[in-house]
């Protein structure tokens, strides 16, 4: 009962411990969980490629585990997960695509404020210029993007961007993917803390066989590892992260974890990290 005996007291203390780049000393019981998790942390996408409707379960991140977790809202509904990557960029799917999103970072319950969100307006967006969103959307090809927000964000320990990594990660790399579950619906009465769940790197070969005709090398695709029988959650346009670095950002696929037993697919973050840079160089 930690988090419910919470005093005024406790969340100023909070605050100023979310503002320093280090944690503090009183988060030493989180830092004692955190030590027994791998340290490869990261979300998931929808079969069409619309950006909403997916809630499964997954297990629940460790709080601010993982710092580089956005989301992206259009007034009060979630519209995507994304991934900070530098103090004012974000990368996200191109099928996100909207004129205007307030973003949350260093969120780990959006129904309940611990002191170390913030919140940011973004008005541009760079989606890649091979993304083809035409209907009826047959092509999942490039779908990323990088959006600017209007101020940069204040680094802390609980708000901290993730390297992008032009080295691919082979198959039967283990993975993390996280996301509150995006929502067409405006109630939120579903899990609304950060979820988590572990997903393994596949064979190329394998994936093409799940989706015959819609693999191409810029799509990466994980399963559920087979222990986890747990299913799990994410957000179009969330991470998949693999040895501390972005590899994927959840494009569409099944379920990561439905019956199917269909693997999800991923914009292969390593194969545009030179657009990635020029983008962000140039703007």
């Amino acid at each position: 009962g930690r988090e419910e005996g919470k005093t005024e007291r406790d969340l100023s203390d909070n605050k100023q411990a979310c503002r320093s780049r280090d944690r503090h000393l009183s988060f030493a019981e989180e830092e004692a969980e955190l030590a027994q998790i791998p340290e490869v942390i990261g979300p998931r996408s929808q079969r069409h490629v619309g950006g909403e409707t997916r809630i499964i379960k997954g297990y629940e991140c460790p709080p601010h585990s993982q710092p580089w977790q956005a989301a992206l809202f259009q007034k009060t509904r979630l519209l995507c997960g994304a991934t900070l990557i530098a103090p004012r960029w974000l990368l996200t799917a191109a099928h996100c695509r909207k004129p205007r999103y307030v973003v949350h970072l260093g969120a780990h319950s959006l129904g309940r404020q611990d002191g170390c969100e913030q919140t940011r307006t973004a008005t541009k967006s760079f989606p890649h210029p091979d993304f083809n969103n035409s209907l009826p959307n047959k092509d999942h090809r490039n779908d990323i993007m990088l959006v600017k927000m209007v101020t940069p964000a204040h680094l802390t320990w609980a708000v901290r961007p993730l390297t992008v990594s032009p080295r691919c990660v082979p198959a039967g790399a283990n993975c993390l993917i996280s996301g509150w579950g995006t929502m067409s619906s405006p109630q939120l009465h579903l899990p609304h803390t950060l979820r988590c769940a572990n997903v393994t790197i596949i064979k190329h070969r394998e994936c093409e066989d799940a989706y015959p005709g819609n693999i191409t090398d810029t799509m990466v695709c994980a399963s559920v590892r087979k222990e986890g029988k747990d299913s799990c959650q994410g957000d179009s346009g969330g991470p998949l992260v693999c040895n501390g670095s972005l590899q994927g950002i959840i494009s569409w696929g099944q379920d990561p974890c439905a019956v199917s037993k269909k693997p999800g697919v991923y914009t292969k973050v390593c194969k545009y990290v030179d657009w990635i840079q020029k983008t962000m160089e140039n703007n």
